[in-house]
């Protein structure tokens, strides 16, 4: 038996035996068909194997949302393009990551900015995250990587967790930046601290080779961000009881954190058709902060009639 040496998605449709995801293969359309860009499904992690169930062989109330930009390049992938791409470009399969949207006890959510030198995705908004490990499980990947990138230690025990959704991500993002050149499958899990924003931030000590600023959102923030929807023509219009700036920190060389602003407009950035890419809040981010907002909804009390 060939040795695994990382973890990569497997496929499973209409109870078929669970194969190897392909790279050039789009993961959502898989379940959803070509036109659709969103999909329930059921995932686990088994024998360092992140298995994939389409919604008939998935445990009732087990499945969650997978889904894809409407400009995915697997979308829209030629067989011409498909075979121009690298050969050990095409033998990566597709990866497994895993981020963790923190919410602090008075709900806010913490999101870093990648660095400005890191090949993927350089100066967008993230939650921290990263590469599963071999052996390791969802929540441990996640908060080794919250650790890793942020300096915030939380233990499995001491945190409450569910998976929000997963992401079908593709770098470049869209074809007229570029031939695909990584493919992953991203799972947003949702992390309860009982501690307060303010405790949390005292406690940041991020990796400046990986992080350059970090920020706390709230809801009403959040909901101007994911109203910018990447891959839409309309122009975002803000709210106008929206503060026009947000508190950010901003990671220098040495560690040591400045305290910044930044214009709100950045985090509401869509993301650009053609050319360079630009400052803003990644479209799966987007896609999980969305996901989040339902959750603080479902929690509200019934309105009296």
């Amino acid at each position: 038996m060939e040795k695994v040496r990382k973890i990569l998605v497997h496929l499973s449709k209409e109870s078929s035996v669970p194969q190897c995801a392909r790279f050039v293969q789009s993961i959502t359309g898989h379940f959803a068909g070509c036109l659709d860009d969103q999909v329930k499904v059921s995932c686990s992690l088994e024998n360092n194997r992140f298995l994939l169930f389409g919604h008939e062989n998935g445990k009732e109330g087990t499945e969650v949302p997978l889904k894809r930009a409407s400009f995915c390049p697997f979308k829209f992938l030629s067989n011409t393009e498909a075979a121009a791409l690298p050969a050990d470009v095409v033998s990566r399969g597709v990866d497994v990551g895993v981020a963790v949207l923190l919410q602090s006890v008075d709900q806010k959510v913490l999101l870093t900015r990648r660095a400005a030198n890191l090949r993927i995705f350089p100066n967008v908004w993230v939650p921290p995250g990263g590469h599963v490990e071999l052996d390791e499980r969802l929540l441990d990947a996640g908060l080794r990587e919250l650790r890793e990138e942020t300096g915030l230690k939380l233990d499995p025990e001491d945190v409450s967790s569910r998976v929000l959704g997963l992401w079908e991500s593709v770098y470049p993002p869209m074809l007229s930046r570029g031939l695909p050149k990584r493919h992953h499958i991203v799972t947003y899990i949702l992390v309860h601290s009982s501690l307060t924003y303010l405790q949390l931030q005292a406690a940041l000590c991020p990796e400046p080779a990986e992080v350059s600023g970090c920020v706390w959102v709230d809801a009403d923030l959040v909901k101007a961000i994911v109203s910018a929807m990447d891959g839409e023509e309309d122009s975002v219009v803000l709210p106008a009881d929206l503060l026009h700036t947000v508190s950010v920190s901003e990671v220098g060389l040495d560690g040591r954190l400045r305290e910044s602003v930044l214009p709100t407009s950045v985090l509401c950035n869509q993301a650009p058709a053609e050319g360079e890419d630009v400052e803003r809040v990644s479209t799966g981010t987007k896609f999980a902060l969305e996901l989040w907002l339902k959750t603080l909804e479902s929690q509200k009390p019934a309105s009296k009639e």
